[in-house]
């Protein structure tokens, strides 16, 4: 048995009963579940805040405006 065989046989395990799946599967569905939650919490949380970033451009764009047209 050669080193690189052995090492991989260090952290591999592949269970006879393959019921030991089960947890791991529940525990993969709900992260994974969690990870699509919040990466659409962020999009709604970034656009929300590019609307609110165009409308000050706007209002600093207009003020401008009004300072160049006042002097």
């Amino acid at each position: 048995m050669s080193l690189n065989t052995w090492v991989l046989n260090l952290f591999l395990y592949f269970p006879e009963d393959k019921r030991e799946y089960i947890p791991a599967v529940i525990e993969l569905t709900i992260i994974l579940a969690l990870c699509v939650i919040v990466f659409f919490a962020i999009r709604r949380s970034a656009a929300r805040q590019s609307i609110k970033a165009k409308e000050l451009e706007k209002k600093i764009l207009e003020n401008n405006k009004q300072d160049i047209q006042g002097q």
